[in-house]
Formats: structure tokens, sequence, C-alpha cells
């Protein structure tokens, strides 16, 4: 395992502060608050801690501050039911007493019943595609040096970009991205930490697929961003240590929202996660 993955699924892990109370540590990627996926993954560790026997199938969540890379972050469970199938959870996590994120989440016990999916797209594989720090590299002298810095450093989970971007263009695109993306390195066998993983991951770049039809990319000075809500449905068992297909579409952005679905395939074409997000994507005042 990569140091860098091996101190990511560290942070994912939480201290049990007793009465389904518990703490995790913040990162600072460098963007003045804390990276959504962060807090959504050490929320589902918190779920999942109060939960045998059950896999989590589904979670709606809202981000209701930034988050503050200094402070250490507590997570409070109530457990909201157990039934004979499902159990539900929902988690508040707070900095200094103050809420910054909400989920509710569901487990299920393993159940056989019907099966269909939609179709894998036809795209290139991995193999041949540049990741996203080789193509930052490539962009190097147009890129300031913090996000330069930002943009080639190492990152946990690879990301091979299928139809990148045109950041600095101004090209309107189809508001379609398909991404490959792999933990870097061997992950332990529990299925809990390849789900957390994956919505750790499920944030990167889910809201820059409404900003493409705008000639806009995430690095665009022209626009407020941010995260507003994010839920995900597992449906099939996967490993984040093998390649999997992130697709993204944006159906509608109106409002200073845009909204974007994702769908996340295993190299066999089998459908394993679904992702919907809707977030700001304000366009900032000029400067009287």
């Amino acid at each position: 395992m990569s140091k860098i993955l091996e101190h990511l699924i560290a942070l994912l892990g939480l201290e049990d502060l007793g009465g389904d109370g518990y703490r995790g540590q913040s990162q600072d990627l460098g963007w003045g608050r804390v990276y959504g996926g962060q807090v959504l993954g050490q929320a589902v560790m918190a779920a999942g801690a109060t939960i045998e026997g059950r896999r989590l199938h589904s979670l709606h969540s809202y981000f209701v501050r930034p988050g503050d890379t200094t402070l250490p972050i507590d997570y409070q469970v109530e457990r909201v039911r157990d039934g004979g199938s499902f159990s539900v959870r929902r988690v508040v996590a707070t900095q200094s007493g103050q809420p910054i994120f909400n989920l509710s989440s569901s487990f299920q016990i393993a159940e056989d019943g019907y099966d269909h999916q939609s179709a894998m797209p036809d795209v290139p594989g991995p193999e041949n595609i540049p990741n996203e720090q080789e193509r930052a590299r490539e962009l190097a002298d147009k890129l300031p040096p913090d996000v330069l810095k930002r943009a080639t450093a190492d990152r946990p989970i690879e990301m091979r970009v299928v139809n990148p971007d045109d950041h600095f263009g101004g090209s309107k695109l189809e508001p379609l991205r398909y991404v490959w993306i792999r933990a870097n390195g061997p992950v332990p066998d529990d299925p809990v930490v390849h789900q957390c993983l994956l919505a750790y991951a499920s944030d990167w770049g889910l809201l820059a697929t409404s900003l493409r039809p705008h000639g806009l990319s995430i690095l665009s000075r022209k626009i407020q961003s941010a995260s507003l809500d994010h839920a995900m449905w597992f449906h099939r068992d996967f490993r984040i240590d093998d390649w999997l297909l992130y697709v993204t579409d944006s159906p509608s952005a109106s409002g200073a929202r845009g909204f974007t679905r994702g769908e996340v395939y295993d190299r066999q074409g089998r459908l394993v996660a679904s992702a919907a997000q809707e977030g700001l994507i304000r366009p900032r005042k000029k400067p009287e």
C-alpha cells in the first residue's frame, strides 16, 4: 500500500468517544476548507461502526458549513431504526459545537432478488490514458504555483479522465465525463473500507461536469463553487483497488446550482454504484 493511501485509510478511521460518538481528524488539501469526500467517508465509517451483519446500500447527505482543516470533526450517530431487513442511521458532524454536515444512511441484510442494470458505455480502457498529475504537468506553464503543487501531488485515488475538461480554452463541451478511478495500492478486504473510499472519491470532480457546457472548469476564477448535497447507492460488491469507470452527466443547471449524476462500473461492466449531487456554481460578481 502506498503511503498516501495508507494515510487516507488511517484518516477514515475514527476515535470511539463512547455513546455512539466518534472523532476524526481533518485533512488540508490546500483548498481552505475540508474536502467534502473526507467528511462523507468518515461519516459512513461512523454509521457503519454501529451496524453488524448489514451492508450500506444508500446514503443522503448535506454539506451545511465549510469544514475547518485545523480542527477535528466529531460525529454523533443516531440509531433511527433496526428492522428485520433494514437499519437506518443518522449522523451529524460538528466542529466547535456547530454542525457542518449531516448524513442519513440505510443498511440491508444480504438478499436475493430481481437483477438488471444499464449498460456500461464503450470507452477506451485506462491503460494508455494519462492520470491527472501527468495532465497537470503538461499545463505547468498555465497554472499558478499553488494550483500546480496541488495538482501534481501524489493522490490516494488515481484518476484518468477519458475526455478531459478544457481548463483554459473555453470550449463548450457535452456535460458528460468518463473517468477511470482506482486506489493507489491494494486495499484491505473489508468491504466497508472499499465503500468509504469510493464515497471519498465520488465527490472529486462530480460538480465539474455541470460546468462543461458553459465553457468553464472548476479552476475558473469566474465562478464560486461548492458541493451542497451528495447521495449514493451501492448496488453490487466491488473492489476500489481495481479500475472502476465513473460516468457522470449533468442534465440541468439553473438558479446558480448544477445537478450531476454518476454511475460507477467495474471492468466486467457491472454497475456497482450510483451517485447524485447538486452544487453551487455561482458566477462571481465583478469587483466594482
